[in-house]
């Protein structure tokens, strides 16, 4: 994206969260300098549930606290994506402090091309048109991939889970409060699959599915949500089977009502 525009939406997204560098400032006026809560940094790392296993990005990382604290208290290894050096540069003197600088790493990059096909959790505090930017390449993330943003949603892909905080001393907008989004990116499962005489339909909208299946003794029609790579049965009504989305194929669970055991989907 043209720098002008990078740091407008730089100079935006930090003058809620993240200190601002002159250079970014020279666009807004008087932007104070003000740092998100380590309570909120920490329950965005709760709420996306990383572990030690996890490669954690974050896109727009300001003076990188969120990518050093999931190194320092949870043993990710994390990367950094900021378009204003000298918050590289500290960021990167701030994780050699802490003592995790072979975790948690740094790089001045556009978020719009940058590569995030190596991450298993997203953070984010974007404004809501750069969210809606990039959603497009966030789902079409690997299945399972948690994505935690801060206060702005996806439009209308709804998250999974979302959590309000008390921010007492905020000082932009009226509440005083910080919301945290998840999300699991969905599997794609859209289309007609097909496996020797059974036939499954499947039309997705986000994480929302609704299948039709024929070839069984009779035809079986269901709702369900997929989590990650799983599309989950409705708890209530008549069994239906559970699907579960591996390298381009769906594996029905075993047990599955009106499928044999062993059988696996391809599209068609």
């Amino acid at each position: 994206m043209p720098i002008r525009i990078a740091l407008l939406v730089f100079a935006t997204l930090f003058m809620v969260a993240r200190p601002i560098p002159a250079a970014a400032a020279a666009y807004v006026d008087e932007v104070p300098f003000i740092t998100t809560p380590d309570h909120v940094t920490l329950a965005m790392l709760e709420l996306g549930g990383v572990t030690a296993q996890d490669r954690l990005i974050d896109l727009g990382s300001g003076d990188g606290r969120i990518v050093i604290t999931a190194a320092r208290l949870f043993g990710a290894s994390g990367l950094g994506l900021e378009i204003v050096p000298d918050l590289v540069a500290r960021s990167e003197t701030s994780a050699r402090q802490a003592g995790v600088a072979d975790r948690a790493r740094f790089r001045v990059q556009d978020l719009f091309e940058a590569d995030l096909s190596g991450a298993s959790v997203i953070t984010m505090y974007l404004l809501p048109d750069v969210n809606l930017q990039l959603r497009p390449r966030l789902l079409s993330l690997a299945p399972g991939t948690r994505i935690v943003s801060h206060d702005w949603d996806m439009g209308d892909w709804q998250p999974d889970r979302t959590v309000t905080l008390p921010v007492p001393d905020k000082v932009v907008g009226r509440e005083k409060l910080s919301r945290l989004h998840l999300w699991h990116v969905p599997a794609p499962v859209q289309g007609t699959w097909c496996a020797d005489r059974f036939r499954l339909n499947l039309t997705q909208r986000f994480q929302a599915y609704h299948a039709r299946l024929d070839g069984a003794a009779r035809s079986l029609e269901w709702s369900g949500r997929i989590q990650g790579a799983t599309l989950e049965p409705p708890v209530d009504g008549p069994a239906r089977p559970r699907l579960t989305w591996r390298d381009g194929t769906l594996h029905p669970a075993a047990g599955s009502p009106g499928l044999p055991d062993g059988l696996h989907f391809v599209a068609c």
